[in-house]
């Protein structure tokens, strides 16, 4: 693995700014709830495990100062914690499952003095921590599974280490098959605008050797058509129960293209990314950023000033354009309202 994305040591989280990269590799350490909020909205921290254990991580920081043993009072600031938190970003539902995680956990252990509680917390966050890196590894075994030898793979938006507590998801597949001994080749969607396929994919790919070449996302209709495309994989930040997937904006033109060239298009996720309280992709809220992102991205204006932009950060790929959605627990196929609620 090539780097560590997050972790709590000393009492404050440290992770990588992932909007510094591929230029620099810089590490925050964060102490304030509210700074870790920040963090999470401008995607310094991003990736849907990542995003739950920063929000896990995120609820420490928010009462680890609480000094006072009335119970009530601390029950209140961690609902504000646990409110500002789920409100930094509304598509990833790890996020909101890791706060219901530490919610359920502190309720469930009221009786407990307040110290007790924190204390009950803070195992609570190094479990999902913990968990996540065993995930990561056991959806990369089940992954490698689908891969042939030799590879060529097309693969959108980063889903590797700097997406989780590990190797990754759809980026981590590739890695567990490379160490395998299976020769691939990746094809990178640049994903904007915010290039984390350029960005963060590649640095990652090339950290791992891998050989890998960056396309613009319009490209891979063509790349599919003139190249033998073995597969692509994908990440999502929330899966329906009858399998319709969200992930960054361009996935879902990216799974049409697939289809219509034959390739076999699967999602990596872990189970915690199914929000099974929901019935299809059009449930699913999607978060709309920024005009700035597109019209100045990286601080260079590319549009009129005062142009019109709609900028959704996620799309929803339908169910009917997966071939098999790849968890922990083993690889899913259709049909996904029937199957996937047996995970």
């Amino acid at each position: 693995m090539p780097v560590t994305t997050i972790e709590w040591i000393d009492n404050k989280v440290k992770l990588i700014d992932q909007t510094k990269l591929p230029a620099e590799l810089v590490y925050l350490r964060i102490d304030e709830v509210e700074t870790l909020g920040e963090a999470i909205k401008k995607l310094r921290v991003r990736g849907a495990p990542a995003i739950g254990i920063a929000a896990a991580f995120g609820v420490l920081l928010g009462v680890q100062h609480f000094d006072s043993d009335d119970k009530n009072k601390f029950f209140t600031e961690l609902a504000r914690v646990i409110t500002y938190l789920r409100g930094t970003r509304p598509t990833a539902v790890n996020l909101a499952w890791a706060l219901e995680r530490m919610r359920r956990t502190a309720e469930t252990h009221r009786h407990q003095t307040v110290a007790q509680i924190k204390e009950e917390l803070f195992n609570e966050a190094n479990k999902i921590f913990i968990e996540d890196q065993q995930t990561c590894r056991a959806l990369g075994r089940h992954g490698a599974g689908l891969i042939p030898s030799p590879a060529t793979i097309i693969t959108h938006c980063n889903t590797g280490a700097l997406a989780t507590a590990d190797f990754g998801t759809a980026l981590g597949i590739i890695f567990t098959t490379q160490a395998q001994g299976k020769k691939l080749h990746v094809f990178v969607d640049e994903t904007r605008p915010l290039l984390q396929g350029a960005r963060l994919n590649m640095w990652e790919l090339m950290q791992e050797n891998i050989p890998c070449t960056l396309i613009c996302d319009n490209m891979a209709a063509f790349v599919m058509q003139r190249q033998k495309i073995d597969c692509c994989i994908v990440g999502a930040d929330r899966i329906a129960r009858n399998g319709d997937t969200a992930n960054k904006i361009g996935t879902y033109g990216l799974a049409v293209n697939a289809q219509k060239h034959g390739v076999p298009f699967y999602v990596a996720a872990p189970i915690s990314t199914i929000d099974f309280n929901i019935s299809t992709g059009e449930e699913i809220p999607i978060e709309e950023r920024a005009a700035d992102e597109i019209t100045e991205g990286f601080g260079r204006r590319t549009a009129p000033p005062n142009a019109r932009v709609y900028n959704p950060a996620f799309d929803v790929t339908p169910n009917d354009l997966i071939a098999a959605i790849i968890t922990e627990a083993g690889v899913v196929r259709p049909p996904y309202g029937q199957n996937l609620p047996k995970l």
